[in-house]
């Protein structure tokens, strides 16, 4: 199969029902993405295809394989995303491991919903953080609407 991955045509020999976390990270060596639960439930996985934040733990490759997959390492190559941006001007991370997550869950949210209120904020960053980085990661997705 193939699989256009930030920006890029990308030929693989894969099963069709291997998630899609372990393509990026496995074969294609993109490791910004990170495993979590394995259930789609806490978000260290979260990837956007066609624009939209979809777990990828969850995901079997072959239900993308026509979408255009965007990882942490697509959505910018230098931090200069507003996101980006904002995340180190609010210093939001802690110990980091749902940083990649967190970040496109967050860009997805903007692109949706170029100006969140907190509500729009909690209802879609479902995402989990053991550090409770939450009011920092609010700060930076308000900061970044303005950008």
């Amino acid at each position: 199969m193939t699989l256009n991955v930030n920006g890029r045509s990308r030929r693989l020999d894969v099963a069709a029902d291997t998630p899609l976390l372990w393509v990026l990270r496995d074969y294609l060596g993109f490791t910004g993405t990170k495993f979590g639960c394995g259930a789609g439930l806490c978000g260290a996985c979260t990837v956007h295809v066609d624009g939209k934040a979809l777990r990828s733990c969850i995901t079997p490759v072959s239900a993308v394989a026509k979408g255009r997959i965007t990882t942490i390492e697509g959505l910018s190559s230098d931090n200069s995303h507003p996101v980006q941006q904002a995340w180190i001007a609010e210093q939001v991370p802690q110990c980091g491991y749902c940083q990649s997550g967190m970040l496109m869950a967050a860009a997805a949210l903007l692109k949706d919903k170029p100006q969140p209120s907190k509500a729009d904020i909690a209802e879609a960053m479902t995402n989990v953080c053991r550090c409770g980085t939450y009011p920092r990661v609010e700060r930076a997705i308000l900061r970044a609407s303005k950008a």
